[in-house]
Protein backbone atom coordinates (compact mmCIF):
# COMPACT_ATOMS: atom_id res chain seq x y z
CA UNK A 1 0.00 0.00 0.00
CA UNK A 2 1.38 3.55 -0.94
CA UNK A 3 1.72 4.79 2.59
CA UNK A 4 4.11 2.07 3.57
CA UNK A 5 1.52 -0.04 5.78
CA UNK A 6 0.40 -3.95 4.37
CA UNK A 7 -2.70 -5.38 3.89
CA UNK A 8 -2.37 -8.80 5.32
CA UNK A 9 -5.43 -11.87 4.17
CA UNK A 10 -6.27 -15.06 4.39
CA UNK A 11 -8.37 -17.47 2.71
CA UNK A 12 -9.45 -21.06 2.37
CA UNK A 13 -9.94 -21.30 -1.48
CA UNK A 14 -10.96 -24.69 -1.52
CA UNK A 15 -9.40 -25.66 -4.90
CA UNK A 16 -6.91 -22.87 -6.74
CA UNK A 17 -7.10 -24.04 -9.65
CA UNK A 18 -10.77 -23.82 -9.69
CA UNK A 19 -10.95 -20.72 -8.16
CA UNK A 20 -8.01 -18.39 -9.52
CA UNK A 21 -9.34 -16.18 -11.82
CA UNK A 22 -12.25 -14.97 -8.58
CA UNK A 23 -8.79 -15.03 -6.43
CA UNK A 24 -6.27 -13.04 -8.10
CA UNK A 25 -9.60 -10.53 -9.30
CA UNK A 26 -10.23 -9.82 -5.87
CA UNK A 27 -6.48 -9.47 -5.23
CA UNK A 28 -6.70 -6.34 -6.91
CA UNK A 29 -9.95 -5.11 -6.20
CA UNK A 30 -9.24 -5.63 -2.80
CA UNK A 31 -5.50 -4.39 -2.95
CA UNK A 32 -4.01 -6.98 -1.00
CA UNK A 33 -0.32 -7.37 -0.50
CA UNK A 34 0.10 -10.54 0.64
CA UNK A 35 -2.36 -13.06 0.74
CA UNK A 36 -1.88 -17.21 2.59
CA UNK A 37 -3.73 -19.37 1.11
CA UNK A 38 -5.18 -22.82 2.08
CA UNK A 39 -6.50 -26.10 1.08
CA UNK A 40 -5.53 -25.02 -2.48
CA UNK A 41 -5.68 -29.21 -3.73
CA UNK A 42 -2.53 -29.56 -5.69
CA UNK A 43 1.06 -30.40 -6.35
CA UNK A 44 3.65 -27.80 -6.45
CA UNK A 45 4.09 -28.50 -10.08
CA UNK A 46 -0.17 -27.99 -10.60
CA UNK A 47 -0.54 -24.45 -8.45
CA UNK A 48 -1.46 -21.47 -11.46
CA UNK A 49 1.53 -19.41 -10.88
CA UNK A 50 1.09 -17.05 -13.92
CA UNK A 51 -1.70 -15.15 -13.48
CA UNK A 52 -0.17 -14.40 -9.86
CA UNK A 53 3.14 -13.03 -11.66
CA UNK A 54 1.11 -11.37 -14.06
CA UNK A 55 -0.29 -9.09 -11.35
CA UNK A 56 3.34 -8.50 -9.42
CA UNK A 57 2.86 -11.50 -6.66
CA UNK A 58 5.76 -13.60 -6.26
CA UNK A 59 4.05 -17.13 -4.47
CA UNK A 60 5.61 -20.17 -2.10
CA UNK A 61 3.60 -23.21 -2.25
CA UNK A 62 3.26 -26.99 -0.82
CA UNK A 63 1.01 -29.78 -1.57
CA UNK A 64 1.39 -33.40 -2.66
CA UNK A 65 -0.98 -33.89 -4.07
CA UNK A 66 -5.04 -33.42 -4.37
CA UNK A 67 -5.79 -33.20 -0.67
CA UNK A 68 -4.58 -29.95 1.79
CA UNK A 69 -2.12 -27.84 0.49
CA UNK A 70 -1.32 -23.84 1.44
CA UNK A 71 0.52 -20.96 0.14
CA UNK A 72 1.44 -17.52 0.20
CA UNK A 73 1.44 -14.95 -2.29
CA UNK A 74 3.14 -11.55 -1.94
CA UNK A 75 4.02 -8.24 -3.94
CA UNK A 76 5.90 -6.57 -1.36
CA UNK A 77 8.93 -9.86 -0.85
CA UNK A 78 9.18 -12.80 0.20
CA UNK A 79 12.16 -14.41 2.22
CA UNK A 80 12.89 -17.22 4.30
CA UNK A 81 10.23 -19.61 3.27
CA UNK A 82 9.98 -22.88 5.58
CA UNK A 83 8.10 -25.46 4.76
CA UNK A 84 6.18 -26.77 7.77
CA UNK A 85 6.73 -25.42 11.66
CA UNK A 86 9.50 -27.84 13.90
CA UNK A 87 7.54 -30.28 15.78
CA UNK A 88 4.71 -30.42 13.12
CA UNK A 89 2.98 -34.16 13.96
CA UNK A 90 2.68 -36.57 10.50
CA UNK A 91 -0.11 -38.51 10.01
CA UNK A 92 -1.11 -41.69 7.92
CA UNK A 93 -4.70 -42.70 7.45
CA UNK A 94 -3.77 -46.73 7.14
CA UNK A 95 -1.80 -48.48 9.23
CA UNK A 96 0.23 -50.06 6.83
CA UNK A 97 1.33 -46.37 5.16
CA UNK A 98 4.46 -44.46 7.12
CA UNK A 99 3.39 -41.45 8.45
CA UNK A 100 4.14 -38.45 7.26
CA UNK A 101 3.88 -34.13 7.62
CA UNK A 102 0.96 -32.89 5.12
CA UNK A 103 1.02 -29.84 3.44
CA UNK A 104 -0.53 -27.59 6.20
CA UNK A 105 1.56 -24.99 6.77
CA UNK A 106 4.08 -22.60 5.25
CA UNK A 107 5.94 -19.61 6.41
CA UNK A 108 7.58 -16.30 5.03
CA UNK A 109 8.42 -13.17 5.74
CA UNK A 110 6.90 -10.29 3.46
CA UNK A 111 7.74 -6.80 4.42
CA UNK A 112 9.31 -7.66 7.69
CA UNK A 113 6.49 -9.80 8.76
CA UNK A 114 6.23 -13.36 9.64
CA UNK A 115 3.50 -14.80 7.87
CA UNK A 116 2.17 -18.55 8.87
CA UNK A 117 -0.42 -20.18 6.38
CA UNK A 118 -2.06 -22.38 8.23
CA UNK A 119 -4.53 -25.46 7.85
CA UNK A 120 -5.06 -27.06 11.03
CA UNK A 121 -6.70 -30.75 10.63
CA UNK A 122 -9.97 -30.98 10.99
CA UNK A 123 -10.42 -33.72 13.32
CA UNK A 124 -13.40 -35.45 11.26
CA UNK A 125 -15.29 -37.15 14.60
CA UNK A 126 -14.83 -37.08 18.19
CA UNK A 127 -13.73 -40.57 18.15
CA UNK A 128 -11.42 -41.02 14.91
CA UNK A 129 -7.97 -40.41 15.25
CA UNK A 130 -7.59 -37.89 13.26
CA UNK A 131 -8.94 -36.00 16.44
CA UNK A 132 -6.14 -37.00 18.25
CA UNK A 133 -4.02 -35.82 15.79
CA UNK A 134 -5.62 -32.69 15.62
CA UNK A 135 -4.94 -31.74 18.98
CA UNK A 136 -1.47 -32.70 18.99
CA UNK A 137 -1.36 -30.35 15.81
CA UNK A 138 -1.71 -27.75 17.89
CA UNK A 139 0.00 -28.48 20.62
CA UNK A 140 3.36 -28.39 18.80
CA UNK A 141 2.21 -25.32 16.76
CA UNK A 142 1.34 -23.57 20.00
CA UNK A 143 4.96 -24.91 21.83
CA UNK A 144 6.82 -23.95 18.63
CA UNK A 145 5.12 -20.23 18.36
CA UNK A 146 6.18 -19.51 21.96
CA UNK A 147 9.64 -20.49 21.40
CA UNK A 148 9.84 -18.24 18.42
CA UNK A 149 8.50 -15.24 20.63
CA UNK A 150 10.84 -16.37 23.66
CA UNK A 151 13.73 -16.00 21.20
CA UNK A 152 12.63 -12.54 20.15
CA UNK A 153 9.50 -11.12 21.96
CA UNK A 154 8.83 -8.05 19.14
CA UNK A 155 8.61 -10.32 16.78
CA UNK A 156 6.13 -9.37 14.07
CA UNK A 157 4.51 -12.59 13.53
CA UNK A 158 1.32 -13.71 12.09
CA UNK A 159 -0.27 -17.30 12.33
CA UNK A 160 -3.47 -17.03 9.82
CA UNK A 161 -5.66 -19.77 7.82
CA UNK A 162 -8.30 -22.23 8.64
CA UNK A 163 -8.33 -23.03 12.01
CA UNK A 164 -10.99 -25.33 12.07
CA UNK A 165 -12.12 -24.44 15.31
CA UNK A 166 -14.85 -22.09 16.35
CA UNK A 167 -13.45 -20.89 19.97
CA UNK A 168 -16.51 -19.64 21.44
CA UNK A 169 -20.48 -20.13 20.90
CA UNK A 170 -20.90 -16.63 19.33
CA UNK A 171 -19.00 -18.41 16.25
CA UNK A 172 -21.80 -20.96 15.47
CA UNK A 173 -24.80 -20.58 14.40
CA UNK A 174 -26.71 -22.57 16.54
CA UNK A 175 -24.67 -24.72 19.34
CA UNK A 176 -27.16 -27.68 19.63
CA UNK A 177 -26.81 -28.61 16.04
CA UNK A 178 -22.91 -28.91 16.80
CA UNK A 179 -23.51 -30.55 19.82
CA UNK A 180 -21.32 -33.52 20.12
CA UNK A 181 -19.35 -32.63 17.00
CA UNK A 182 -16.37 -31.62 16.25
CA UNK A 183 -14.84 -27.87 16.01
CA UNK A 184 -16.27 -26.89 19.19
CA UNK A 185 -15.50 -29.36 21.53
CA UNK A 186 -14.25 -28.48 25.20
CA UNK A 187 -10.23 -29.72 23.96
CA UNK A 188 -9.94 -28.48 20.57
CA UNK A 189 -11.16 -24.40 22.27
CA UNK A 190 -8.33 -24.97 24.62
CA UNK A 191 -5.96 -25.77 22.23
CA UNK A 192 -6.86 -22.67 20.11
CA UNK A 193 -7.03 -20.77 23.49
CA UNK A 194 -3.44 -21.98 24.45
CA UNK A 195 -2.24 -20.24 21.53
CA UNK A 196 -3.98 -16.89 22.32
CA UNK A 197 -2.37 -17.52 26.03
CA UNK A 198 0.74 -17.22 24.28
CA UNK A 199 0.27 -13.97 22.92
CA UNK A 200 -0.95 -14.39 19.75
CA UNK A 201 -4.48 -12.15 20.03
CA UNK A 202 -7.52 -12.26 16.80
CA UNK A 203 -6.90 -9.23 15.92
CA UNK A 204 -10.13 -9.53 13.68
CA UNK A 205 -12.53 -9.39 16.34
CA UNK A 206 -12.44 -6.56 17.98
CA UNK A 207 -13.04 -4.63 14.29
CA UNK A 208 -15.72 -7.80 13.24
CA UNK A 209 -18.03 -8.09 16.73
CA UNK A 210 -20.85 -10.52 16.68
CA UNK A 211 -22.59 -13.12 17.21
CA UNK A 212 -23.61 -13.92 13.68
CA UNK A 213 -20.60 -12.75 12.29
CA UNK A 214 -18.51 -16.09 10.12
CA UNK A 215 -16.16 -16.88 7.67
CA UNK A 216 -17.98 -20.44 6.47
CA UNK A 217 -21.01 -21.70 5.25
CA UNK A 218 -21.57 -25.09 4.23
CA UNK A 219 -22.32 -25.77 0.35
CA UNK A 220 -25.71 -27.62 1.60
CA UNK A 221 -28.93 -26.63 2.66
CA UNK A 222 -28.49 -23.27 1.71
CA UNK A 223 -26.55 -22.55 4.94
CA UNK A 224 -24.99 -18.58 3.36
CA UNK A 225 -28.47 -16.82 2.33
CA UNK A 226 -30.31 -18.53 5.75
CA UNK A 227 -26.55 -17.09 7.50
CA UNK A 228 -25.78 -20.43 9.17
CA UNK A 229 -22.13 -20.29 9.25
CA UNK A 230 -19.20 -20.68 11.52
CA UNK A 231 -16.55 -18.38 12.39
CA UNK A 232 -13.29 -20.47 11.94
CA UNK A 233 -10.57 -18.63 9.88
CA UNK A 234 -8.39 -16.48 12.03
CA UNK A 235 -5.55 -13.51 12.35
CA UNK A 236 -3.49 -14.40 15.33
CA UNK A 237 -1.10 -11.74 15.79
CA UNK A 238 2.28 -11.82 17.78
CA UNK A 239 2.64 -8.51 20.48
CA UNK A 240 4.82 -6.98 17.90
CA UNK A 241 2.77 -6.94 15.20
CA UNK A 242 -0.80 -7.16 16.89
CA UNK A 243 -0.14 -3.35 18.20
CA UNK A 244 0.11 -2.14 14.15
CA UNK A 245 -3.22 -3.24 12.84
CA UNK A 246 -5.64 -0.53 12.44
CA UNK A 247 -8.71 -2.33 10.88
CA UNK A 248 -9.88 -5.59 9.82
CA UNK A 249 -12.54 -7.05 7.74
CA UNK A 250 -14.52 -10.60 6.77
CA UNK A 251 -15.29 -9.93 3.24
CA UNK A 252 -18.61 -11.76 2.83
CA UNK A 253 -19.26 -10.80 -0.60
CA UNK A 254 -16.63 -12.77 -1.68
CA UNK A 255 -19.01 -16.70 -0.84
CA UNK A 256 -21.43 -14.68 -3.03
CA UNK A 257 -21.26 -15.65 -7.20
CA UNK A 258 -20.58 -18.03 -9.00
CA UNK A 259 -18.79 -20.89 -7.89
CA UNK A 260 -17.20 -19.34 -4.37
CA UNK A 261 -15.18 -21.60 -1.93
CA UNK A 262 -17.51 -22.08 0.88
CA UNK A 263 -15.28 -19.74 3.06
CA UNK A 264 -14.84 -15.78 3.06
CA UNK A 265 -11.21 -14.16 2.73
CA UNK A 266 -10.30 -12.60 6.08
CA UNK A 267 -8.32 -9.14 6.28
CA UNK A 268 -6.38 -6.74 8.22
CA UNK A 269 -4.52 -3.76 7.76
CA UNK A 270 -0.89 -2.75 9.72
CA UNK A 271 0.49 0.10 9.94
CA UNK A 272 4.08 0.26 8.99
CA UNK A 273 6.29 0.38 12.32
CA UNK A 274 7.59 3.04 14.03
CA UNK A 275 11.22 4.20 13.58
CA UNK A 276 13.50 3.34 16.45
CA UNK A 277 14.65 6.34 18.34
CA UNK A 278 17.98 6.46 19.25
CA UNK A 279 18.97 5.75 22.73
CA UNK A 280 22.78 5.86 22.97
CA UNK A 281 25.15 8.02 25.08
CA UNK A 282 24.09 11.40 24.99
CA UNK A 283 27.38 12.79 25.07
CA UNK A 284 27.93 10.72 21.73
CA UNK A 285 24.88 12.26 20.59
CA UNK A 286 26.25 15.55 20.79
CA UNK A 287 29.05 15.56 19.61
CA UNK A 288 27.80 13.82 16.40
CA UNK A 289 25.67 16.85 16.05
CA UNK A 290 28.57 18.93 16.26
CA UNK A 291 29.79 16.90 14.07
CA UNK A 292 33.39 16.08 15.81
CA UNK A 293 32.67 12.29 15.22
CA UNK A 294 31.55 11.17 11.61
CA UNK A 295 30.39 7.92 11.28
CA UNK A 296 31.09 5.61 8.02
Amino acid sequence: MPDGSLRLATWNVNSIRTRVDRVVDWLARGDVDVLAMQETKCSDSQFPTLPFFELGYEVAHVGFNQWNGVAIASRVGIEDVQIGFDGQPSWSSKPEVAATAEARAIGATCAGVRVWSLYVPNGRTLADPHYTYKLDWLAALRDTASGWLRDDPASPIALVGDWNIAPTDDDVWDTEFFAGATHVSEPERRAFNAIVDAQFTDVVRPFTPGPGVYTYWDYTQLRFPKRQGMRIDFILASPGLAGRVTGAQIVRDERKGKAPSDHAPVLVDVSKPKAAKFQGDSTLSMRLQRGSIFPC
